[in-house]
């Protein structure tokens, strides 16, 4: 690309850094996270995710009809499978 051109690819908000994504500070406040912001965060398909809920090793709660996951039950849920990768 020479200096008269414009890339008009979007840029990425978040860079994983060894499987971590850089939270912006708008997003560290957040306590509830929606299904798909899980989704996100932790890497997994919204099949995997709605399995871990089924099985109760990941926690939520409803709010009307939005099942929200609290960022208290993503820090377990992390720590759960570190433990496990430990064994």
């Amino acid at each position: 690309m020479n200096g008269s051109q414009i890339s008009l690819s979007p840029r990425r908000a978040a860079v994983p850094v060894r499987g971590v994504t850089a939270v912006t500070p708008a997003e560290a406040d957040v306590q509830l996270y929606r299904v798909p912001d899980a989704m996100r965060m932790l890497r997994m398909s919204r099949s995997v995710i709605y399995e871990q809920l089924r099985s109760g090793r990941l926690r939520s709660v409803h709010q009307g009809r939005t099942r929200l996951i609290p960022a208290a039950a993503i820090a377990e849920y992390v720590a759960l499978l570190e433990s496990e990768a430990a064994r």
